[in-house]
């Protein structure tokens, strides 16, 4: 008997490595942004102090510090408890707002290097498709000797009609 359920509901799925470097990449820029977030939210909610470094797959350096990233590594390595001093907490709330700012950039930036990556791959697709149709049309240092034979018999076969049409001309 059916319970009236059209789907299995939320189910737990396999975490591994993706195989596909672009799609790593998008899903880099994407879940690193996400958590940014979850790591602000919970400084702001918690008042926690957190230092966040992330190496994305191509050997980029991503940093998220609550106040800021220098201030909680120099208390963890230190242990030295932190000063309440207003000028510090204004500084610290300028760096803050720097740092997000030009994450936002930068997440803006590697978003559009992601697009035009994929541009690139369809413009390379498309011309490979471009001259498996078209052969002919490249360059003759790129064709094959099969290739190279047909395009002889078809300016062969070119030059005698050309041939024949100006003689129709010429009389």
């Amino acid at each position: 008997m059916s319970s009236g359920r059209k789907s299995l509901g939320h189910q737990k799925i396999e975490i591994k490595k993706m195989s596909s470097e672009s799609n790593l990449q998008v899903t880099f820029s994407r879940r690193r942004s996400g958590l940014f977030k979850k790591v602000d939210e919970f400084c702001t909610l918690c008042d926690a102090k957190i230092a966040l470094v992330v190496f994305s797959p191509s050997e980029n350096v991503f940093s998220f510090g609550h106040p800021n990233i220098d201030t909680v590594i120099d208390r963890y390595l230190s242990r030295i408890p932190p000063q309440n001093n207003d000028i510090m907490q204004f500084i610290e709330a300028r760096h803050k707002t720097n740092v997000c700012e030009i994450n936002d950039q930068l997440t803006q930036i590697n978003n559009t290097l992601d697009v035009e990556k994929k541009l690139g791959d369809e413009l390379s697709h498309l011309q490979k498709e471009y001259e498996t149709q078209f052969w002919w049309t490249c360059s003759h240092n790129r064709m094959n000797w099969i290739q190279l034979e047909i395009f002889k018999k078809a300016l062969k076969e070119f030059r005698n009609l050309v041939a024949q049409h100006t003689d129709r001309l010429v009389i």
